[in-house]
């Protein structure tokens, strides 16, 4: 599998874009590296070893389901902290094996060796590739890792965001990939072009993820388009093939076991992503040769200043506070899309705990080459905030330093998929290669002040929150204030413990053939009808 970018102006392609290419007759073959499965079984023992970073009279690893089961029986809903429960265990060995499935895939299919593929291998060759355009970064940056997850190649070249984020140098470029296909002649000698098929999960008429056999594909290149959070990746879990299935589990667990499932979007970032000079620079001025901070606090504000959010957070953070290693005062840093809040919020912790942030009117370093590229966009402003977009780069690698823990909170919606991607990374650099497989992993936590549960999560509407898929009617209404264990890797479906969809998801999802009842199950017959029902909607592009 190699992969491939580039940011070329091509037909109705905007620039800067992404471009992600990964030799296809691999397509999956990250996925397939190792077709042992993550659910439970006699050979992989639960640990003993709970998350330091929570209450210590909280279960133990080994014993958490069967009691969570037993002491939730008869009971209609949970609250957070209680859906959380079953995460508690962590996710070390899960995390172990996917980063050495990563590691073999390279391995196997780096681009030395597809370069010095015979003509006839090569032009044989497919590609999976993956666009991302400069707008929301957790956004973004999930199109490039659902490719990744689909073949695990990154292309280097001019990439979205290139003046901020550095891509490991392990793949090819598409000026190259076209290059080598004329050079070895695939057209006039084989008779083969080069082609793009086009998914749109988007779009549910225009998607095959759950009703075709995608390793089956003829064409080159494939391009899995707008996948921007960490669901699409996993509708191949639902997909009517086996063999789909099967390689998707293989990476991302069994939907129904939710506490058996690897940090894997943390994994791929953390080999095909580091932060730009420029970044590293700021983000070691920020530190100011210190020691890396032990919690990072995301608040995801809007530009609101709600006390209610702030008062959340704090007693969240305090909470993890207390089972820090010995730490006379743990250092916390700050990040937040609306400044005003830092300030804020930082007065109140500076009580207790040393505070850090990304002060960027003092920084006065040189983060792009072009000063008003990622200036202030007004069309942006109430998502980046009002700071210059590059703060936001290195706010999230700043963050991504933390040791213990990474914390979010907002005034809405908790979890986004930058929130989601700074826990990730955090976790990957923090896991050693030799970490023994019962050790402690990052925690990662939610922080709710009860004006949001009023409704239970039912507000956190969005496939790239990470508490959606426990938005239905199983969430209790009037929770208050919650600070509770998150997963690292966000669930695609509804098949776990306290899982259920919002009406809304529920009749997305009929659009992609899938009829769910109000507790997530559906009914894989209908699924199978829809797909046999379904017409050949491929849509494919010539570039060669």
């Amino acid at each position: 599998m190699t992969s491939k970018l580039s940011p070329r102006r091509r037909r109705r392609v905007s620039v800067p874009c992404l471009l992600v290419l990964i030799a296809l007759s691999t397509v999956f073959g990250l996925l397939m590296a190792d077709l042992r499965s993550i659910d439970p079984s006699p050979k992989l023992q639960i640990r003993e070893k709970t998350l330091e970073i929570l209450e210590k009279e909280d279960f133990s690893a080994n014993s958490t389901v069967s009691k969570l089961e037993e002491a939730d029986a008869g009971k209609k809903c949970a609250t957070v902290e209680e859906m959380g429960e079953i995460f508690r265990r962590g996710y070390v060995e899960e995390s172990l094996r996917v980063r050495r499935i990563i590691r073999n895939h390279f391995a196997v299919n780096g681009p030395s060796r597809i370069r010095e593929l015979t003509p006839e291998q090569f032009c044989n060759h497919g590609f999976v590739i993956g666009k991302a355009s400069e707008a929301g970064l957790g956004n973004e940056l999930y199109k490039i890792l659902t490719a990744a997850a689909l073949s695990v190649m990154l292309n280097r070249g001019k990439y979205p965001f290139g003046d901020y984020i550095s891509y490991s140098s392990v793949s090819f470029t598409l000026k190259e990939v076209k290059h080598l296909w004329k050079q070895n002649r695939c057209l006039t000698k084989y008779g083969r072009h080069l082609t793009m098929r086009i998914d749109d999960f988007q779009k549910p008429s225009r998607t095959d993820v759950l009703c075709s056999n995608w390793r089956e594909w003829e064409q080159p290149i494939i391009w899995f388009q707008n996948t921007t959070d960490a669901v699409a990746a996993q509708f191949f879990l639902k997909n009517v093939h086996p063999e789909m299935r099967e390689a998707s589990s293989n990476l991302f667990g069994r939907p129904e076991d939710l506490q058996y499932r690897a940090n894997v979007f943390g994994e791929l970032m953390r080999i095909l992503i580091s932060p730009s000079k420029d970044v590293e620079k700021a983000v070691n001025w920020a530190l100011s040769g210190r020691r890396d901070p032990d919690i990072a606090l995301h608040m995801r504000m809007m530009m609101n200043r709600s006390v209610r959010a702030k008062q959340a957070a704090v007693d969240c953070l305090r909470k993890a506070i207390r089972n820090l290693p010995m730490i006379s005062k743990p250092k916390v840093v700050l990040v937040s899309d609306t400044p005003s809040m830092v300030n804020n919020i930082a007065l109140t912790l500076e009580e207790f705990a040393e505070v850090l942030h990304f002060d960027y009117e003092n920084f006065e370093g040189n983060i792009s080459g072009n000063s008003n590229k990622l200036s202030i966009i007004n069309f942006r402003t109430k998502d980046w905030g009002p700071a210059p977009r590059w703060v936001a780069f290195v706010d999230f690698f700043l963050a991504s330093r933390a040791k213990y823990a990474v914390i979010s909170g907002a005034h809405r919606r908790v979890g986004t998929t930058y929130a989601q991607l700074i826990a990730a990374l955090a976790a990957a650099y923090r896991l050693d290669d030799n970490a023994p497989l019962n050790s402690s992993s990052i925690a990662f936590l939610s922080s709710f002040q009860g004006s949001l549960l009023s409704d239970g999560l039912k507000r956190q509407v969005g496939w790239g929150h990470v508490w959606n898929r426990f938005a239905g009617p199983l969430s209790c209404r009037g929770q208050p204030n919650q600070c509770a264990v998150t997963p690292v890797l966000p669930p695609g479906w509804w098949d776990g413990l306290w899982q259920s969809p919002i009406p809304r998801d529920a009749q997305r999802m009929e659009a992609y053939g899938m009829k769910l009842t109000g507790f997530g199950t559906f009914d894989d017959s209908h699924l199978n009808i829809f797909c046999k029902k379904r017409r050949n909607s491929a849509l494919v592009a010539q570039l060669i």
